[in-house]
């Protein structure tokens, strides 16, 4: 039999039991003894996130033009997703001109040198040549015989007409007539082929006899002389001498000629736009895709892709390494603006909205950068007119201590 004093605990412990779960019972006496529901202090209230805040500075239009900051309308433009490829300026096929001579000679005449710029048909070179002479001189006499026997057959003709000729003679008059005149088609045929022009020939029967050995060498196209390949005196023409004498090249517009890999290849297609840059240059042009090649280089396994752009200001000079970015998705955006207008301000994207008293930063949210322009998801509306250049100068000015500070 348990002893007395264990008996009398035993009942102690019992009774504090009951009394603690009963209903009112403090939670620190549950807590003393070791019981009740353990409950857990109520988290933390999460703190809101701050409001955007608009900054102002005040700025004056002499302050804004000494700062060299340009303010522009922002408003909708195109924005494209795209593809970087390096690639190479080369003139355009259809613009280069390799000016050769089609019969033997001597340079008599340089009137132009390398780095000329020329214009269609005028005269480049001048060559004597035995053989034009010739050409020329069998032509004239074609000619004279031609518009002699023309003569005798139409007097020949009147003379049937009145039966003072019998038909026989007519018929062999009218038989020399149409040699005459085919050996004259076949004379002047042959200048053209020399390289004669239609109105020289014309020319010819009142050209002074010592012009007859000359022939002109003229400019194709117009553009800008690149090549010189013959000196003064040189000898011209077959035999394995040289017969080009220049190259010209018109830079107005050039191709950028790139290399694409196969993966890209379904991306890419005719008449795409090309944004290009130049490397170690800013600045940038825009073109588009006028080939794309069927074919693959068996080595490297890309397709030669070709694009057109204006080069009106000579500044794309062929063999100058550039990147091309080429458009694979196009979507019209509601508000664009240059990358450079966009700043950091109190750890958010800001830009600087133009006020009647300066400036004030104003929160935007960017979608997708084409080049040096940005989407602006939300924040501006179209019309609205920023900061879009030192804007740096304006964020360096918010960080200066006020005069409250």
């Amino acid at each position: 039999m348990a002893n007395k004093p264990t008996i009398i605990l035993i009942a102690f412990l019992a009774g504090a039991a009951i009394f603690a779960l009963a209903p009112g019972l403090s939670t620190g006496v549950q807590r003393t003894l070791g019981i009740g529901s353990q409950t857990r202090p109520a988290a933390a209230a999460k703190p809101a996130a701050p409001e955007p805040s608009v900054r102002s500075l005040t700025m004056n239009e002499e302050r804004i033009e000494l700062a060299q900051i340009e303010l522009r309308s922002v408003g909708s433009a195109t924005v494209a997703k795209r593809l970087a490829v390096p690639g190479t300026i080369v003139p355009d096929a259809a613009r280069v001109a390799h000016i050769s001579v089609k019969l033997s000679g001597t340079v008599a005449e340089l009137r132009k040198n390398i780095g000329d710029d020329v214009v269609k048909d005028e005269i480049l070179a001048v060559i004597e040549s035995r053989e034009v002479a010739e050409a020329k001189s069998e032509f004239l006499a074609a000619r004279l015989s031609n518009e002699l026997q023309q003569d005798l057959t139409a007097r020949d003709k009147s003379l049937l007409e009145g039966r003072a000729i019998p038909e026989q003679q007519y018929i062999r008059s009218r038989n020399a007539a149409a040699q005459t005149a085919m050996r004259f088609g076949i004379a002047r045929q042959k200048l053209l082929a020399l390289g004669v022009r239609d109105d020289e020939i014309t020319e010819l029967p009142q050209a002074p006899d010592a012009s007859l050995r000359s022939q002109n060498v003229r400019a194709t196209i117009s553009g800008r002389i690149a090549e010189r390949k013959v000196e003064l005196g040189a000898a011209v023409g077959r035999d394995n001498l040289e017969t080009e004498l220049f190259v010209v090249v018109d830079l107005g517009r050039v191709w950028v000629e790139l290399s694409v890999s196969s993966p890209d290849l379904p991306m890419i297609r005719e008449g795409q736009s090309v944004a290009v840059t130049l490397r170690g240059f800013p600045d940038a042009t825009t073109g588009r895709i006028v080939f794309v090649s069927p074919l693959l280089d068996k080595e490297t396994r890309t397709a030669r892709v070709i694009a057109a752009i204006d080069n009106a200001d000579g500044r794309w000079r062929p063999g100058s390494f550039i990147t091309a970015a080429i458009a694979i998705e196009e979507h019209q955006a509601g508000v664009v603006a240059p990358i450079s207008a966009v700043q950091t301000v109190d750890g958010r994207k800001a830009v600087f909205m133009r006020t009647k008293d300066g400036f004030e930063t104003r929160d935007v949210v960017l979608g997708q950068r084409d080049g040096p322009s940005v989407e602006i998801v939300s924040g501006l509306e179209a019309g609205e007119i920023i900061a879009v250049s030192n804007t740096f100068s304006l964020k360096a000015e918010l960080a200066k201590p006020s005069e409250e500070d």
